[in-house]
């Protein structure tokens, strides 16, 4: 029978002891590795506070020349749809309300409304038959169809030049829009277009509206809901460049009246 000396004995102990402590240090150290970095390959902005995104947000979209807003407004006036791009200089687009679409272009204060005969015979219904001066030459169903989808010019003081000039002003649409209410919150992370988003929202629920702001590239405002359920609208299209060009004559027609207001 062979004796091994106590060292012998002790280092063949000591062997599988040390493989064991190995692995488990291995084990311990993948199980500790931290988790991916979200804001990694980002512009960064989602490192910093509720208030300071927001701020950043409202810098990058006042500093924008052109922007594309579509979604739904909600207001006292009533509910619209919006597909309106925007510049510092005009804009072009469409809008829908409950009872009628129209589509509007503006280059500088020259502002064009463009609808079908359904609006314009709507439009002469709701002035009493439409008898009198109607611009385009007769009036009822004859005024309606000569005024389908042929450009009018808004006189600047016509009742309704301020109302549609309203839908296309970038600063007043945006300057209204990205305006959060309450204290500011940093909320999750999305996606919108495919864009990662980092979300703030004013109060706790974010019933003061929510505003989802680009981690790529400049941290534009990509989304904002309002609050109280009062619509949400998707920007896009920052910077991007659209023609703006008065129609030709023979695309536009003299109304010859008041203009309708437009409502839900």
């Amino acid at each position: 029978m062979t004796f091994l000396a106590p060292a012998s004995r002790a280092r063949r102990a000591a062997l599988p002891v040390a493989l064991c402590a190995g692995l488990t240090a291995v084990l311990t150290a993948c199980g500790e590795e931290p988790p991916p970095d979200p804001d990694a390959g980002t512009n960064g902005v989602g490192k910093l506070s509720a208030t300071a995104i927001e701020s950043k947000a409202r810098a990058a979209a006042g500093r924008a020349t052109a922007v594309r807003l579509s979604g739904t407004l909600v207001s006292k006036g009533g509910t619209y749809e919006l597909n309106m791009r925007l510049s510092r200089t005009g804009a072009a687009g469409s809008v829908v309300t409950r009872t009628s679409t129209f589509e509007l272009l503006r280059v500088e204060d020259a502002l064009y409304l463009k609808a079908d005969a359904d609006f314009w015979a709507s439009a002469t219904d709701a002035e009493g038959g439409g008898q009198g001066d109607s611009g385009p030459g007769d009036s009822g169903t004859g005024a309606a169809d000569k005024l389908d989808d042929k450009y009018v010019k808004v006189p600047e003081d016509d009742p309704s030049y301020k109302q549609l000039r309203g839908f296309t002003e970038m600063n007043v649409l945006l300057g209204g829009l990205l305006e959060l209410h309450g204290d500011i919150n940093k909320g999750d992370r999305s996606k919108i277009g495919g864009i990662r988003t980092i979300k703030v929202a004013g109060g706790p629920k974010g019933e003061g509206g929510t505003l989802d702001v680009s981690l790529e590239g400049t941290p534009y405002p990509l989304q904002f809901a309002r609050g109280g359920g009062a619509g949400v609208v998707v920007l896009s299209d920052w910077n991007k460049a659209f023609p703006l060009t008065a129609p030709s004559k023979e695309e536009t027609l003299d109304y010859g009246r008041q203009l309708p207001r437009t409502s839900d």
